[in-house]
């Protein structure tokens, strides 16, 4: 794998980290990506739900698809404010606190930035304390931690924090990490594939159908975007871009190799879709790993079992430690972009 490619995916997934989106509140990634596509000259535009869309002209005007990558990430929510500044949060998607630890978390508020610490309490403690039982096996909860502000609950306020407001792990904590060919990062669900989709966008400059990239709104929170754009728009198919997480109860292997969708949590993937993305990886020469997991979703499985897609596909790259710290090879990131690619030029 080339080097220079490796290094610019590993400086645009590091942009696009940096730019905190949790679910609802994606306006700061939403600004990146709108520029990037301006700069790249290709149509664009975001829609009533949030979604950013950019159109690659097709040779024919019918059959078009739809490619998704997510924009937003987990975190937490604020569920309510202390007389002493102390913020209670709540989940926001798949996130639990024992990931994260204790350190500092932004709180995006309506008029500015707060940051804090999440906090678990002190660890020299007896059983008179609730925080004991976190030392004796049981798992950290949301409900038993909370945001250190050491601010009023009318500084907090005047910020506009309040409850809704969303926690995301502070900016500093969340710039990549580079591991050889691998990156390690909190959000790479799903900034990594957001990145592959302005590489397409760059790459693409038309093809035999209509392509609809779409960096997609709230997926973390039941793939709101996604079924709101498939909803409107008639569409042949439609091919999520996603982590695939690794685990042993999975047949997955770690490293370059991308890995395409059988079935999740939500029903069957089209296969006939996935011979067709399976012989685009072949005429690249490009080897393919294929799965079938379990406490997964995508915007592929979710918009096909609404009955908006007839097709749909998720194509993802092996990733350690998923809704995480997560790890990924920057290979088998590189290569869903080749896939894809081949893929769009041959329909």
């Amino acid at each position: 794998m080339d080097t220079a490619t490796l290094d610019a995916l590993f400086d645009t997934i590091t942009d696009l980290v940096l730019c905190h989106s949790p679910s609802g509140v994606e306006q700061e990634v939403n600004e990146y990506l709108l520029d990037r596509l301006t700069t790249l000259g290709v149509e664009h535009w975001q829609d009533e739900a949030d979604n950013i869309i950019a159109r690659i002209p097709g040779q024919a005007d019918t059959g078009g698809i739809a490619i998704t990558a997510h924009k937003d990430e987990i975190g937490g929510l604020v569920k309510g404010i202390s007389a002493n500044g102390r913020v209670d949060i709540r989940r926001l998607g798949g996130s639990f606190p024992w990931v994260y630890g204790e350190g500092v978390v932004d709180l995006l508020g309506d008029l500015a930035t707060i940051s804090g610490i999440l906090s678990f309490g002190s660890r020299h403690i007896s059983h008179e304390s609730p925080q004991k039982m976190q030392q004796e096996g049981k798992a950290v909860l949301w409900e038993t931690v909370w945001v250190e502000t050491k601010r009023s609950p009318e500084s907090l306020a005047e910020a506009g924090i309040r409850p809704g407001t969303r926690m995301v792990v502070g900016k500093h904590r969340k710039r990549p990490f580079r591991m050889g060919d691998y990156i390690a990062s909190y959000t790479l669900d799903n900034k990594a594939s957001v990145a592959i989709l302005l590489a397409l966008a760059e790459r693409l400059k038309s093809a035999p159908v209509p392509i609809d990239l779409v960096f997609s709104a709230k997926e973390e929170v039941g793939a709101v975007g996604a079924l709101y754009f498939s909803q409107r728009h008639t569409l042949s198919a439609l091919i999520a871009l996603e982590i695939c997480p690794l685990a042993r109860e999975y047949p997955i292997q770690d490293g370059p190799i991308p890995v395409l969708l059988a079935e999740d949590s939500y029903g069957l993937y089209d296969e006939s879709l996935n011979q067709q993305i399976s012989q685009a990886a072949h005429h690249r020469q490009l080897p393919i790993q294929i799965a079938a997991i379990q406490g997964f979703g995508s915007d592929g499985s979710i918009a096909m079992k609404f009955g908006h897609v007839p097709k749909a596909a998720c194509l993802g790259f092996p990733t350690q430690n998923t809704h995480g710290y997560e790890i990924a090879h920057l290979g088998a990131i590189a290569r869903c972009i080749d896939i894809l690619a081949q893929y769009c030029n041959d329909l």
